[in-house]
């Protein structure tokens, strides 16, 4: 069986705890900034839809990652559960990153996920904003790659 065929835990119906780790395992990939890792916890035929973009299937979701990645340089994300129920759960997050110019962004949104019973998701609908800030005004500080566990969250960071 290939890594894009092995099942995906935590499996639905999630539970808080079960929610929160498919929460953190998606900001640890997104983090990555790696199209294809992050496309391997998808569907093969998943749907999304991301700000006014619509994809379906791996391939589509590796190919916009790739030109989401090569505009949004220093990409650090940190993503929070929301809600859950059964096999859906709802997320908030907020990235920063700055274009090739070095203007700086804060974008936040919410996004709606639903999994398939072996545990990838088949749905990922986003709702993104884009907010411009200073240098000065970032608050995701470390290495580029995962969220150090010590960094605050969202919440305790006030956004």
């Amino acid at each position: 069986m290939s890594q894009s065929e092995q099942p995906r835990p935590p499996f639905p119906p999630f539970d808080e705890d079960a929610a929160s780790k498919k929460v953190r395992l998606a900001e640890d990939a997104w983090n990555s900034r790696d199209p294809h890792r992050v496309s391997l916890a998808y569907t093969p035929n998943t749907v999304w839809r991301n700000r006014s973009e619509f994809l379906s299937g791996r391939e589509e979701v590796v190919q916009f990652l790739s030109r989401k990645w090569n505009k949004e340089h220093d990409y650090r994300l940190i993503k929070e559960l929301w809600a859950y129920y059964q096999n859906r759960i709802a997320v908030r997050f907020a990235y920063e990153w700055h274009d090739s110019s070095g203007n700086w962004f804060l974008s936040y949104g919410n996004e709606n996920w639903e999994f398939n019973e072996t545990g990838f998701m088949h749905r990922r609908m986003a709702s993104i904003n884009d907010l411009p800030i200073k240098e000065s005004e970032r608050k995701f500080y470390w290495p580029l790659g995962r969220r150090p566990d010590e960094h605050p969250s969202l919440s305790e960071l006030g956004l």
